[in-house]
């Protein structure tokens, strides 16, 4: 099986070739205004190789009916949702197409290769410039009844705030510069609080108690026995082990520390979405 997959996002499209259970000429285009556009820029960048495809794995934004063979909900690229995409691409192609969830994609990928290829019960947390998730039940993906199932970045706290909306890494740095009439972004807010600064070590505690407060919420919710934490921010090595400590004292003060989840960082980063999408084909397509 030689696969063709792409990871669409509101900015750039990255493509990559997948074979033998490995992702290889991994590239980038910038996403395409129109739907004609991004059809044309895909098979651009297919026939720049010479071998033949079994098929198109796609990694997307929003809630990725299967069984309706559609994108519903919206995004940052309007034009793929609420239209028969599925059968779009196959037509154009002449070939099988299986698409699914960006954050599905990479959770997939996580569960069957990563981090979390030994555990049962898995939340995928991905802390990005807004808050996703995938959650997965005895190895299997958890959608919901309204395809909802990891929606985590619309948990709420006491101040009425989503957890996209004053729990990311982005945030944080934003406040920073809007106070300092700088520009910093998250490895530079970070950088700046290794070398003491008062007000990034501030906005850096408050960002890992929010997101611990959230963590909280979905650990008495799902109970998973491990939680995986992507995005950018899950190349700081010492993420995991600032979250678990706030977790656990979050848990021990309700007397339910017993139900300590292991937290841990993604394996593929960048290319999660990519691999995630090939191995949901290879599970649910057969050309």
């Amino acid at each position: 099986m030689r696969l063709i997959v792409f990871d669409i996002g509101g900015t750039t499209v990255k493509r990559g070739i997948w074979e033998h259970q490995r992702l290889s000429e991994v590239s980038s285009f910038p996403t395409p205004a129109t739907f004609d556009g991004l059809l044309e820029k895909m098979a651009s960048s297919m026939h720049r190789n010479d071998r033949q495809f079994t098929g198109i794995a796609v990694s997307a934004p929003g809630a990725v009916d299967q069984e309706q063979r559609k994108i519903r909900g919206i995004s940052a690229v309007p034009y793929i949702h609420q239209r028969p995409l599925f059968d779009e691409l196959e037509q154009y192609f002449d070939l099988p197409v299986m698409i699914e969830n960006d954050a599905n994609c990479a959770g997939i990928a996580e569960v069957e290769l990563g981090v979390g290829k030994e555990a049962q019960n898995i939340a995928f947390v991905v802390l990005g410039t807004g808050v996703g998730g995938a959650l997965f039940v005895k190895r299997k993906l958890y959608k919901g009844s309204h395809l909802f199932g990891g929606e985590i970045g619309l948990l709420k706290s006491q101040n009425d705030q989503t957890f996209s909306q004053n729990g990311t890494l982005v945030k944080a740095a934003n406040i920073y510069s809007e106070q300092t009439n700088s520009c910093v972004d998250g490895k530079a807010l970070y950088a700046l609080e290794e070398n003491g600064n008062v007000l990034a070590t501030m906005l850096l505690d408050k960002m890992h108690e929010i997101m611990a407060n959230n963590l909280y919420s979905l650990q008495v919710m799902f109970d998973p026995e491990l939680i995986v934490l992507g995005g950018g921010i899950s190349g700081q090595p010492a993420l995991a082990d600032e979250l678990s400590k706030r977790l656990f004292e979050q848990l021990k003060k309700e007397g339910i520390e017993e139900i300590m989840p292991s937290i841990k960082c993604c394996s593929f980063h960048n290319d999660a979405n990519l691999i995630g999408a090939a191995l949901n084909f290879q599970k649910n397509c057969h050309p």
